[in-house]
């Protein structure tokens, strides 16, 4: 039924109306219905540039949720996020409109191409969703990308391209990739994570073992040979399995890194080797260009067209982002809301020349900080100095029990400040020349990064 609605909009369904239109992947949806002569209305909780661009662009959009924004749509989209008593949903429900998850709507919209390439694991979806989207433009490819950041070279977060080709992230939570229907798949890491939802690692390791037992006869899987989880997950799945890394047929050797924290390597494959020379940083960012490159290679991109697209890619927004100068130190943010995330990014950084490293961190919900509470306190001990602000709650009210204090007590050279203005101030009173100052979590602290630049 789900399937036949989404086939239906063009002809039947003149109006589609997004809850939550302003969410980096709704938006991206809601943008490849307005390219298809849909009517698109939506609201969102606060205005954004994604918003501004999305009304520019034709959508109809309100910030602010209430039934009064339901007017005459034929099909209501909705995120994993929105509450059940959400008044705009309310209305539609008792309206007998059709309501469908983001999910559920980017699963259909998935069997609309011949070759759905599904981006998953519990980090790094992004970086690699947008690294082989620029790939795959390089190499006069027209693929349809749907990425949870906003790239340059498709000047924002999606490209509406041809039927052949769609790159898309796979998120696991809720079980939400299970309603996806991918040719082909990319594992990059399976670790504890949404334990709002998972119960642990063992329902976690299921799940993406059903997701990669629904990519079918011909298609493939490229796995991460260094992730036990990964190899664990694939183990007795049918497809064709491409393994990179150590143990894998795509490998790095000789691996550098510039002055700014750029790293090099020689990627060796099956048929040889060639250099790539990224214009991102991190060890982390090599294995994800591996990856790339096994995933771009079983599409028929040559390997020198590879490592052009590779270094062409200079990241995503929040990946990592240089925003500038303060007090003679630089500005950098990024989205890192997990204990190995926060790891990679910070010995990336610590790539680059510099004195001392400040991370300031907002945990982002109150299941997943009180969860990995000692794993966040042991990753960013890495930094030189932390500054801990309040969680960030996203889809969650406060449980009353976890609190940012804590976590910044665990930590020998933190300190606990909720503000930002007063996080800015107490910046201005001790940063020095020559260091790097990082904003740091999935919420709203990149609003911090401005105030500081």
């Amino acid at each position: 039924i789900r399937w036949e609605m989404l086939n239906l909009i063009s002809t039947v369904h003149k109006q589609v109306h997004f809850i939550g239109i302003g969410g980096i992947s709704m938006s991206a949806l809601a943008q490849i219905l307005l390219t298809r002569g849909v009517k698109v209305s939506g609201s969102d909780s606060r205005p954004s540039p994604i918003t501004a661009r999305l009304a520019q662009d034709g959508a109809e959009v309100r910030i602010g949720h209430g039934a009064e924004n339901i007017k005459s749509p034929d099909l209501v989209v909705y995120t994993a996020a929105i509450a059940d008593d959400n008044p705009e949903l309310l209305e539609a429900r008792r309206r007998g409109i059709a309501v469908v998850e983001r999910a559920d709507f980017l699963g259909a919209l998935t069997r609309d191409y011949t070759y759905p390439v599904a981006v998953s694991g519990t980090h790094g979806k992004t970086t690699v969703t947008a690294m082989l989207s620029c790939v795959l433009l390089h190499a006069g490819y027209n693929p349809t990308v749907l990425v949870g950041g906003e790239l340059s070279q498709i000047n924002g977060n999606f490209h509406v391209g041809g039927a052949e080709h769609l790159i898309f992230e796979a998120c696991e939570y809720v079980d939400s990739f299970l309603k996806f229907h991918p040719f082909a798949a990319i594992v990059l890491n399976v670790e504890e994570d949404h334990l709002d939802y998972f119960s642990g690692i063992a329902q976690i390791k299921a799940s993406f073992r059903a997701f990669l037992e629904k990519i079918p006869n011909g298609g493939f899987a490229v796995l991460n040979s260094e992730d036990e989880n990964v190899m664990r997950c694939a183990e007795g799945v049918a497809c064709e399995k491409i393994l990179y890394g150590a143990n894998g047929a795509y490998r790095a050797r000789n691996v550098k890194f510039s002055d700014s924290g750029t790293a090099s390597f020689t990627a060796d494959y099956s048929g040889g080797a060639v250099e790539v020379a990224l214009g991102v940083r991190g060890v982390h960012n090599v294995s994800n260009a591996l990856a790339v490159f096994a995933a771009a290679s079983r599409l028929g991109v040559t390997p020198a067209h590879i490592a052009d697209g590779l270094a062409d890619f200079t990241g995503t927004r929040r990946r990592f982002e240089y925003k500038g100068a303060f007090r003679g130190a630089a500005v950098y943010d990024d989205y890192a809301h997990h204990p190995t995330e926060i790891t990679a990014t910070l010995n990336a950084a610590k790539n680059i020349r510099h004195n001392k490293i400040w991370c300031v961190f907002q945990p982002h919900t109150y299941s997943r900080t009180k969860a990995l509470l000692d794993g966040f306190a042991e990753s960013l001990a890495a930094a030189d100095r932390v500054i801990i602000t309040d969680v960030y709650a996203a889809r969650e009210p406060n449980d009353g029990v976890t609190r940012a204090e804590t976590l910044a007590e665990k930590i020998k050279a933190a300190e606990y400040i909720s503000d930002f203005h007063a996080i800015a101030e107490y910046l201005k009173a001790n940063v020095s020349n020559g260091d790097l100052v990082i904003t740091m979590g999935a919420g709203t602290i990149t609003e911090l990064s401005g105030l500081l630049v």
